[in-house]
This record gives structure tokens, C-alpha cells and sequence, in this order.
């Protein structure tokens, strides 16, 4: 349930605020038809529409206990972006912190069917835009603090490379694994024709692998997303699987 998260559920409400009070404030200084280098093909103003959408289905699937075909998509008449993007951020926010993070909530993951899903879920989400933002506003990147980078890298690969691949019928084409190495932490993704899965585990098991991946968390977790660059991140082995990785991550996260 909620506890498969690294760090306090409660910090994950206080990251969606300060994540969406950052993208707020790009708003303000760029304009809303800037293009999104970290996301070819999107403007600032799409990134800040997406993720007040996001907060709206998020909000519906859990009060009408099912994802929902129908919710508002786009500013109504006579509300600004901005104006559509802090309701939908306040009203998803509200639902949070109104129920305990182990109580029961419709979710895409069986493995967690709880309110502190979507918590993590939604600092995640509006964490990886904000960057995307302050790329379209030609802005220096704010850090990730630590403890929210190692608790994203934990999701991208558990949740995202172990659980939804495997849900939209995705694998890699060549049986191997990944070691992933930061801050005193360490994972393993394995991925082939007949198995996608990561877990948590120790370093010696993180160096047999083919690859080893290792940086700074900030650095691996905008990378397991595709927000940085190959060099932000070192990769030891023959980078066969460390590039099946991050293609499959593209997959699982499109």
C-alpha cells in the first residue's frame, strides 16, 4: 500500500504545492506558446493545460470510483490557463488531504489501491512538468531535493518500467538487467521477451548486472524520465540495456 513509498506521504503534499507554485509562476514570465525543449512538440501553455487536466481525471477516478470518460479538459469560458490550472491543482489537493494515505482508492496499479498512490503519483507528475516549464521558459532548472529524486527513481522504475509495461503488453527485446546506483541506494531492472520487472536491492546484486547506472539522484531521475541528457548520468557495461531501458521508459511513459 502507501508505505511502498521511500519517503513521508506528507511530503508528498507539500511537493505538489511547491512544484505547482513554481509552474504558476512560469506563467507569469514566458509565453504560453513557448516550445517545451524536454517535450518536442508541446508549448508551456500545453504543459500547464496537461497537468490541470491530469489533477481533474485524477480527482474524478477517485470520487466516482473508476477512471471517468468525461471531465474538463481545457479552460472554460471566461477562465484563464492559469485560473483552470490552480482549480484543478486545489481540487485534487483538497480530496488528498482529506483521507488518511492507507485508505482505499481506485487505482491503475493493483499493487496499490490507496489514496498515497495518487499522492505520489501527483508530486511525481507536476515535479517532472515543472521542469518542463522552466525549460520553455529558458530558465536554469531548479533542483530535485534528494529524497523526492530517489523516491521518483524508485517510481519510474517499480511503478513505471515494473507495472505499466506490462499492463499495455510492452517487453524488451533482449533478456537482461540494469543496475541503478545512487546516494547509498540501489535497484535492479530486468527486462526481456518474457519478463519486465525492477525491485529494490542490494549493491553487490546491482553490480552483477549488465549495466550499472550511477549520478546523482536529481540526475538518474530526470534521465529515467528523459529530461536530461546520456551524460547526466554514468553507465558502465556495454549500454545495451541501460538504452533498452530508457527506450522502454519512453514507452511506459508517453
Amino acid at each position: 500500500m502507501a508505505g511502498q513509498a521511500m519517503i513521508d506521504q506528507g511530503r508528498f503534499l507539500e511537493v505538489i504545492g511547491v512544484e505547482t507554485e513554481l509552474m504558476a509562476q512560469v506563467a507569469h514570465t514566458a509565453s504560453a506558446d513557448a516550445p517545451v525543449p524536454t517535450c518536442p512538440g508541446w508549448t508551456l501553455g500545453e504543459v500547464l493545460r496537461h497537468v490541470g487536466s491530469v489533477c481533474r481525471v485524477t480527482r474524478r477516478w477517485i470520487t466516482d470510483g473508476r477512471r471517468p470518460e468525461h471531465w474538463q479538459r481545457k479552460p472554460g469560458p471566461g477562465q484563464t490557463l492559469e485560473e483552470y490550472f490552480r482549480e484543478g491543482r486545489d481540487e485534487l489537493v483538497a480530496e488528498l488531504s482529506a483521507h488518511d494515505p492507507d485508505e482505499l482508492a481506485p487505482t491503475w496499479w493493483p499493487a496499490d489501491r490507496s489514496y498515497g498512490f495518487w499522492r505520489r503519483r501527483t508530486a511525481h507528475e507536476t515535479t517532472i512538468h515543472r521542469i518542463d516549464a522552466e525549460s520553455a521558459a529558458g530558465r536554469e532548472v531548479s533542483e530535485i531535493p534528494e529524497d523526492v529524486a530517489l523516491d521518483g527513481i524508485d517510481e519510474a522504475l517499480v511503478l513505471w518500467f515494473g507495472q505499466r509495461l506490462p499492463l499495455l503488453g510492452l517487453s524488451g527485446t533482449k533478456t537482461g538487467s540494469v543496475g541503478v546506483r545512487t546516494a547509498g541506494h540501489t535497484w535492479i531492472a530486468r527486462a526481456g521477451p518474457t519478463e519486465t520487472i525492477a525491485w529494490r536491492c542490494s549493491a553487490e546484486e546491482a553490480r552483477r548486472a549488465d549495466d550499472l547506472i550511477t549520478g546523482q539522484p536529481d540526475k538518474i531521475y530526470r534521465w529515467l524520465w528523459g529530461r536530461a541528457g546520456p551524460t547526466a548520468v554514468t553507465v558502465s557495461g556495454d549500454q545495451d540495456m541501460a538504452g533498452q531501458l530508457w527506450a522502454l521508459l519512453r514507452l511506459a511513459t508517453r
